[in-house]
């Protein structure tokens, strides 16, 4: 399993996922896990300094929502949790981190090249 570190790609892939929905940080973790079969971990010690810095940054929102257990009295407070959203500003950040991805990766396959199975450099 692999480890984000605060990276480009670690940002890369929370934006990805905020993209497609709103999400908090436990479930930005599990997403990006489950994406990856299990390769992809973002630690709690990266993901939420990065979340704030994303933040800060304009890129993305928050908001807190109470969750109360099922079957709580209507008196009791619940937990809180954080929900984050990719922000207009985020999004065309986005768009220019994938175009960026992208064409690093069809520079970097140029090198590469296509070899037959077992081929060495």
């Amino acid at each position: 399993m692999a480890l984000f570190d605060k990276s480009d790609s670690a940002q890369l892939v929370v934006l990805s996922l905020l993209a497609e929905r709103a999400g908090y940080g436990y479930q930005l973790t599990k997403d990006a896990a489950a994406r990856s079969n299990g390769a992809l971990r973002l630690t709690p010690g990266v993901l939420y300094p990065m979340l704030k810095a994303l933040e800060a940054e304009g890129l993305i929102t928050s908001s807190w929502e109470e969750i109360k257990a099922e079957g709580s009295p209507l008196d009791e407070t619940g937990r809180r949790r954080k929900w984050y959203r990719i922000s207009p500003k985020g999004r065309k950040k986005l768009e220019q981190r994938i175009a960026a991805h992208r064409a690093y990766t069809a520079l970097i396959d140029t090198f590469l090249g296509a070899r037959p199975q077992g081929e060495r450099p």
